[in-house]
């Protein structure tokens, strides 16, 4: 009988920590809200067996309780019973697949109108690429990057020299716009997550993988990364900020172009040198 009164404590226990639990999700930022309901699914059909075995195994505990002169009866094999678990396990995972398989169809479906950017991780920092106004990035290759162009820039690609090239941990987007994250790694396997927006992507070295996403409301957002990746990965954080459109042009103006960058850096050389001649 303890064992049984303990097994329904914790199970009352269990119940009353996750209806009352002051811990839950941070206010969704972003047009994803059925990642909620697919959470909040498997949360009632796990929840579900979760009650439906504790209970079983308190009635069997109490059910078949040690007495005097009662025998174990061995039964190796129930078809019956087989059959009904096989079947019950069947249709719950199932219903917990099946809309996880469709959200995820529209998470990696973008839509035709979605605006790019690009959000490199690397030990332990990140930084963002933005398409100039002809819309097209630009060329990047491992090969070509050194300190002076982290992002691996290709000189001779026309397409990248208005590429705006953002070397902070801070990153704005346009409230209401569909957009597309483009992720790479330079080193090792990064996570590219912003809690608020319930969106988050392996960064996998040599490859660029992608989502996308609608913001939906201004406001300040972190970013963390998801995927162990080495002793500073606890320090690994940025800053989404979503503005309205005045906002974001101001902010976008102030940022500056691959060629801006050349040009600046060309001109630091030279005066380096005219010092260094004097």
């Amino acid at each position: 009988m303890i064992v049984a009164i303990g097994l329904l404590v914790v199970l009352v226990g269990t119940v009353l920590f996750h209806v009352y639990s002051p811990w839950w999700w941070t206010p969704i930022a972003s047009n994803w809200g059925n990642m909620d309901d697919t959470i909040l699914l498997t949360f009632w059909i796990t929840g579900a067996v979760f009650i439906a075995v504790m209970l079983f195994m308190v009635y069997c505990i109490y059910k078949f309780r040690h007495k005097e002169g009662r025998v174990a009866h061995y039964e190796p094999e129930n078809t019956k019973l087989e059959v009904w678990l096989t079947s019950i396990t069947a249709v719950g995972v199932a219903a917990m697949l099946a809309p996880g398989l469709i959200v995820w169809n529209d998470y990696v479906t973008v839509p035709e109108d979605a605006v790019e950017f690009e959000a490199i991780g690397q030990q332990w920092s990140w930084t963002f690429r933005l398409p100039g106004e002809d819309g097209k990035f630009g060329t990047v290759s491992m090969k070509d990057m050194n300190p002076d162009n982290p992002f691996g820039m290709s000189a001779d690609d026309p397409n990248g020299q208005d590429d705006v090239l953002i070397e902070e941990d801070e990153m704005h987007l346009l409230k209401d716009q569909p957009i597309k994250a483009l992720l790479r790694s330079v080193d090792v396997l990064h996570d590219f997550y912003v809690p608020q927006f319930r969106a988050k992507m392996d960064m996998v070295p040599g490859t660029v993988t992608y989502f996308w996403l609608t913001p939906i409301r201004t406001g300040e957002f972190e970013i963390l990364c998801a995927e162990l990746c080495g002793v500073g990965h606890h320090a690994m954080r940025g800053t989404v900020v979503v503005d309205e459109q005045e906002a974001y042009d101001e902010w976008l103006s102030d940022q500056a172009t691959y060629a801006e960058l050349v040009e600046e850096a060309r001109i630091r050389k030279e005066n380096e040198t005219r010092l260094a001649m004097n």
